[in-house]
């Protein structure tokens, strides 16, 4: 009897088990640029963009269920950040996240590599190849909201945002410039970005948070912030419900 009984309640434990869902993973390559001294035109560097960086993944690390690859200044040339999207992404299944994170130089249509500018195209085209229904962009670039032009491919980049199933969150508008201040350890966008996910934007408290409430926290606090000189803006092909981060 007492055997029968263990054994009933063994089987139902492998039955529980059985059915609890494989917890998602994030797959994050984070970006950080601030030394442009190859890169073909002149501009300036950047203060806080490895920071900003460093930070990100440091953020998704704490979350422990992560994979990411992080590039700085020389090491994040066009073609490694290519080749770290393909590689990264690759692991990711139907169930998991992958995020791109970008703090450096914008231009319209994409962002400023150690060597020379890469396409929001080529980005998408490298994100595409992952079965991952669930991709990220946050960029904290000057004129992000340029991106709405895609250059490489003469195709609106909200257009193909959508088409794609990319939710894209940048951290100012075209005509805007990303602020970073002297007082500050990361660039304005990128410290409100961390905060949220961290849980300052999880409005219901339900440890999971969404991409409306992401979008409300980071855009209120970037705008009183910078006084109204700064706008994140986001776009693409997501619910409002969509969970970008679970703690």
């Amino acid at each position: 009897m007492a055997a029968n009984s263990i054994i009933r309640m063994v089987t139902l434990l492998v039955l529980c088990m059985g059915s609890v869902a494989v917890p998602a993973r994030t797959y994050l390559v984070a970006v950080g640029i601030g030394d442009y001294s190859q890169y073909p035109q002149q501009v300036a560097n950047l203060r806080l963009t490895v920071a900003d960086a460093k930070a990100v993944a440091a953020l998704y690390a704490d979350n422990t269920s992560v994979d990411y690859a992080l590039l700085l200044d020389k090491s994040a040339t066009r073609k490694r950040i290519l080749k770290a999207i393909e590689k990264v992404y690759a692991k990711a299944g139907t169930n998991d996240i992958v995020v791109f994170f970008f703090s450096g130089h914008g231009y319209a249509g994409g962002f400023c590599a150690y060597d020379g500018d890469l396409a929001y195209g080529n980005i998408r085209k490298a994100m595409g190849k992952s079965k991952c229904p669930t991709k990220i962009i946050y960029a904290d670039a000057c004129h992000a909201g340029g991106m709405r032009v895609d250059a490489a491919s003469s195709q609106s980049a909200q257009s193909a945002a959508r088409l794609g199933q990319v939710m894209m969150f940048l951290a100012s508008r075209n005509t805007e410039v990303s602020l970073e201040r002297t007082s500050m350890a990361n660039g304005l966008f990128t410290s409100h970005l961390i905060a949220g996910l961290r849980g300052s934007a999880d409005a219901n408290r339900n440890r999971t948070i969404t991409a409306r409430e992401l979008f409300d926290y980071v855009h209120g606090n970037v705008a009183r912030a910078s006084g109204n000189k700064q706008h994140p803006v986001m776009w693409g092909k997501f619910s409002d419900a969509m969970a970008v981060m679970r703690w």
